[in-house]
């Protein structure tokens, strides 16, 4: 071969791997470009004052803001008519949160060491720490009673996810009046089906409770099977009420509970619709929800639930009737863990 014709082909080997890294370099930038337009127009926050109460704009929602910035996982407020206004940011980072009647709870990591760990802290309604205990595990659900008396949290002991079977919890009961935990759901009298029941399988978890500040509802598992539970803190006991209900919410007029149910023929991973049922007459109605919801949902008023489901940047917030009515709408994106406080 002469030494032009090597020349040639070198040069045209050049030439292609020239192209070939001009148009790697062309996506990357557009890839970052099109990442920065989502970051740019993403939710915006502004550091400020933030209570658990109602502002001088009338009701607002408080919630674990998502959205990429300084202020990401931080606790936010906007107006409950403006949900998709400018987020005031309050400093306070938790990874569940929910608040009633100038009380919050916020489940949070605790960063130093060799290994995470995590927290559950009672705020009051300046964001204030009243209390905080340690948890066993990762967080994943938190409630706090009607009259802020009572706070309630769950955390996976083992395994991560509610879709399988292959997972433990452990839920805690906080009475803010006297200061006593159960540290454990576990230990209180289980009643099934008439009689005591005890099996090493038991998990607790999403607890909703009643206006009375005493009882509550929840979701036991065991043996494969959930179960509507009702509990009474002063007896100590749990009674189960009905099969296949998972993290249950307690309408604000205490006539409703909405809820996750499995439904035969889903996929594995997601298993779930929503459904409302009605405690006085035993009707379960499905909410207009198609997609597969792992979240407990929570009450805006007393006709219409919000929960999250998965967004761009972590999960967006969507309302829906619950009387089985209507179809989904977004409510907010790069949201979380909702509290409305009016």
């Amino acid at each position: 071969m002469s030494l032009r014709r090597r020349i040639l082909i070198f040069a045209a080997v050049v030439a292609v791997l020239a192209g070939v890294a001009g148009l790697s370099f062309l996506r990357a930038a557009d890839r970052a470009e099109q990442r920065n337009r989502v970051q740019a127009g993403g939710p915006q926050a502004t550091r400020g004052d933030l209570s658990l109460t109602e502002g001088e704009d009338g009701p607002r929602i408080v919630f674990r803001n998502l959205a990429w910035g300084p202020h990401r996982d931080e606790l936010v407020s906007v107006p409950a008519a403006a949900p998709e206004g400018a987020r005031t940011a309050s400093g306070v980072s938790c990874l569940r949160f929910h608040a009633a009647a100038g009380t919050g709870i916020c489940l949070q990591t605790v960063k130093g060491g060799v290994q995470e760990g995590y927290r559950a802290v009672v705020l009051d309604a300046r964001l204030k720490e009243v209390a905080a205990h340690a948890l066993a595990g990762i967080p994943t659900r938190a409630r706090v009673s009607p009259g802020g008396h009572l706070v309630a949290w769950t955390v996976f002991v083992g395994g991560d996810s509610y879709a399988g079977t292959n997972f433990s919890t452990r839920t805690s009961v906080l009475d803010l009046r006297t200061g006593r935990l159960d540290a454990s759901l576990e230990e209180f009298t289980i009643l099934k089906d008439g009689k005591e029941y005890r099996n090493a399988d038991v998990n607790f978890w999403g607890v909703t409770f009643l206006a009375d500040e005493q009882a509550f509802y929840a979701t036991m598992g065991t043996g494969g099977r959930t179960h509507l539970v009702r509990g009474d803190l002063a007896a100590r006991t749990v009674t189960t009420l009905r099969e296949n209900v998972e993290c249950p919410s307690l309408s604000p007029g205490g006539k409703r509970l909405v809820y996750k149910k499995r439904v035969e023929g889903l996929p594995a991973e997601a298993p779930w619709r929503l459904h409302s049922l009605d405690l006085a007459s035993g009707e379960e109605t499905p909410l207009a929800e198609q997609r597969s919801v792992d979240d407990q949902l929570v009450w805006r008023d007393d006709r219409t639930v919000v929960y999250s489901l998965p967004g761009d940047f972590g999960a967006d917030l969507y309302a829906l009737p619950a009387d089985g009515t209507g179809n989904p709408a977004r409510l907010m994106a790069s949201a979380l863990a909702p509290a409305f406080l009016d």
